[in-house]
This record gives C-alpha cells, structure tokens and sequence, in this order.
C-alpha cells in the first residue's frame, strides 16, 4: 500500500528541515548565532557578557575549532566572534563573513577578560542564553531545543521577540516525526518523484563530497581520513571500496572538525551525522556505478533512517551519532544493493546491537575516527545481513521488530545515559 499524499508531504518536508547548511560545528555555531541575535539588538558589542548553556553545548564547544577564526576554540571564542562578525540572517553560516579584522577584535575582548560562562540549570540539552550590558543597557537572546531556535530577545525591559517554548519538550518546533518508520520510509525512496528531492539531496552531494575532498587534500588533525587510506592504495583486486568509503567520510570530519572553511549539510542538527548518511552512500555509488536518480533514492534512505533513529535520542546525548548515522548509511548500501525489507532492517539491528554504547565526549577531532569505525561495523553488519544473517530478537537490546529495537536505543540513549552524560562532562571540565 503506497503513502498517502499528506505522510508523502511531510517526509519532503523533513528533509528539508534537517537538511541544512552550516559552517562549522553546529554547537559553537549555536552560540554564535544566539550572539548574533544579540548584538542586533544591542547596537554594538557588550562590554561584559555571561554566556549560559546547557552541558551539552559546553562538551560539544570546548575543544573544536570555530570556523574562519584561524585557530579559536571554545564558547568564548564562538561568543566574542559571532558578536563581532557574525551574520544572524545567515542562520547555521552565521560565520560566513567573518574576516581576519573580526578575528583580530574577537582576540583583544578575550585579552579584557570580559565574558563569563555558567552551566545553565535547565532539563533542555541544547539551551543557550547570552546576557550582554553595554552603555548601562542589557540585551538577552535565548536559543533552545534546536541550533537556530531563538525564543527570546529582550532589550531591558522590553521584550522584542519572544515565543513560547516548553523546557521539556521540541515539539512543535519540528514537523511531526512519529510518522516515520522504516517501511514507510522504503515506500517514500522508491516512489517519491526525484524532481521533489533532488535539489535538498544534491546539495547534499556537492557540499559534503567537497569538504570531503578538502580533507583529502589540506591537512587537518591528526589526518585520519588520510591515514585510513594510506592502507588502500588501487593495486588492482586489492581495493577495499569499504576502506575508501571510511576514509572519505573520515577526512570529511577531519576538515570539518579542524575549522575547514566550508559548509556541510546536517542531518538531526549536526554536520558529521550530516557526513556519515552521505558520503559513503556517494562513495558506494560512484564504485558501483549507480545513476544519479538511485543514488537521490538511497540519499533518501540514509537520512531518512538517521532522522527516525535520532527522533527518540535527541538531538544531543551521550551516545554518539555516528552509530545511528552509519547504520543508516549502511542500510541505504543494502538497499542500494537490491536489499530486501528484512535485510534492510537485519543492517540496522546488527549495527545497533554491535556498537550502541559509544560515548559522545564533545566536537572534536576523534569524531573522525568514531565515524569510520561506527561505520566499519555498520558496513561489516550491511555484509552479515546480505547473507541472512541476523541478530534475533532477545539478543541484548535488539528486539524481533525493527521499530521496537530503534525505540529501545531511543531509550537507552535519552534516559539511561543520562546521568552518563553528566559524568562525561565533569570528567572533561577537570584537568
């Protein structure tokens, strides 16, 4: 039985939701862009400023690298930038225009020791708010539940935007998501007219394959994306397109965890899951020869199936995504292969009850070596299920329907790691 026009509609429009562009990491970008807002409202540039968030910004700001800023790292510097060159129109490319004067201003109010951070106590995992006083003035911009999602700006007592929210809960913020299943999803990749898509899914392709391309070619970290390859140069049969695939994604990380200056598209509000639904389904295609039409198809499949796994996790946890992504991405190669609906589930649990259980410690730059090995297991698990070999119901975490075994992770990961969450971050902050 084929979707109903209105499901058909909403899928379109998830995509289009989750599928954005953003320069950076979107946490330090987060905060940017809350700083942004502020300073639209307070006509320059606060000289004392107390930035709030939830411990989940604090992990993912604290050690990446913020885009076009030469080097700087942290929620001060993703503050003082994003107030000083920031763009707020530009939404997740808040950093876009920043120049090497911004950069040069961002350093002299770090030197003035003018900002202050305070874990915000707050039930939200992704919550920030900017308190700036300037001229006897004081702005506040507040973002929570997702990277763009300011619901308060207010200039002394005057409150010049607001809009409600729930503390413990994004909906609304969002379409829908609980229509999402995986063999909804099938149905919509096989019938969706590829017109309705492809500009969401190809914008998809040139972005991440070209940052993907900038790893490869620029040094960035500790180069893991370049070091995966080194161990699979062409000599003839001996080429792993599993390794390639690894190493493209990896390199992808590589750049965008070390400040590369272009954007990548997200996936469930973030740039590497962004990388890991994409890149190696790309990589796949390209060595098996698929045409652009499928390749759109098993696009929609990836990030489709991340989006549905993610929906129960949230967009921040200490379970680190690139378990959901690469069992999404692995599962869209099984499809890309003529897999059956049972592969195609059989791909998903065997990664889900292999490697669930990675931690999530931050933005940085293992997050490229956490993408490849997720996806090492994810491609080993799309291989077992190839051959019919699956994880039976009762093993561990994995349950005999597909569905119940996504909402179980959902769980685990949203309410059983919570107290996790909190370790991980206090074990980061001590030296």
């Amino acid at each position: 039985m084929s979707l109903d026009k209105s499901k058909k509609e909403k899928y379109v429009q998830i995509l289009k939701e989750e599928l954005v562009p953003a320069l950076g990491c979107t946490e330090p970008i987060a905060i940017a862009y809350t700083a942004a807002n502020l300073r639209k409202i307070m006509g320059g540039i606060p000289d004392e400023i107390l930035i709030e968030s939830s411990g989940n910004i604090i992990k993912n700001a604290k050690s990446v690298i913020v885009p076009n800023t030469g080097g700087m790292k942290g929620m001060e510097a993703s503050t003082l930038i994003g107030l000083i060159g920031g763009n707020a129109d530009k939404g997740l490319e808040v950093l876009a225009d920043v120049t090497e004067e911004h950069v040069k201003q961002a350093h002299e109010y770090l030197a003035k020791s003018c900002t202050k951070l305070k874990l915000m106590d707050t039930p939200a995992s992704l919550h920030i708010r900017i308190t700036g006083k300037l001229n006897g003035d004081t702005g506040v911009a507040e973002l929570i539940h997702q990277h763009t999602n300011i619901v308060l700006l207010k200039k002394n007592d005057e409150v010049i935007f607001e809009k409600p929210y729930s503390l413990n809960s994004a909906a609304g913020a969002l379409t829908d998501r609980s229509c999402l299943n995986v063999k909804d999803i099938l149905e919509f990749a096989d019938t969706v007219p590829v017109d309705e898509v492809a500009p969401i899914i190809n914008r998809q392709i040139e972005y991440n394959m070209r940052v993907s391309e900038d790893g490869l070619k620029n040094s960035y970290g500790i180069e893991t994306g370049k070091n995966i390859l080194k161990y699979n140069q062409r000599k003839g049969d001996h080429f792993s397109v599993k390794v390639q695939a690894e190493g493209e994604v990896a390199a992808a990380s590589d750049a965008r965890m070390c400040g590369c200056s272009y954007p990548v598209i997200t996936n469930s509000g973030s740039g590497n899951q962004g990388l890991a639904v994409s890149v190696p389904v790309v990589v796949y295609a390209r060595e098996n020869k698929i045409n652009e039409e499928r390749l759109i198809r098993c696009l929609i499949v990836s990030n489709l199936l991340a989006i549905h796994q993610k929906t129960g996790i949230g967009r921040l946890s200490a379970y680190c995504g690139a378990v959901t992504a690469g069992a999404a991405c692995a599962a869209a190669i099984t499809y890309m292969k003529g897999g059956s609906y049972e592969q195609i589930c059989g791909t998903i649990a065997n990664t889900l009850g292999t490697v669930s259980g990675i931690l999530c410690d931050g933005a940085k730059q293992s997050c490229a070596a956490k993408i490849a090995s997720a996806l090492d297991s994810a491609l080993f698990s799309h291989e077992l299920a190839m051959e019919g070999n699956f994880f039976a119901g009762g093993d561990g975490v994995v349950k005999d329907d597909i569905e119940k075994t996504i909402a179980g992770i959902g769980v685990v990961a949203a309410e059983g790691m919570h107290k996790t969450d909190e370790v991980v971050l206090q074990v980061m902050l001590k030296d």
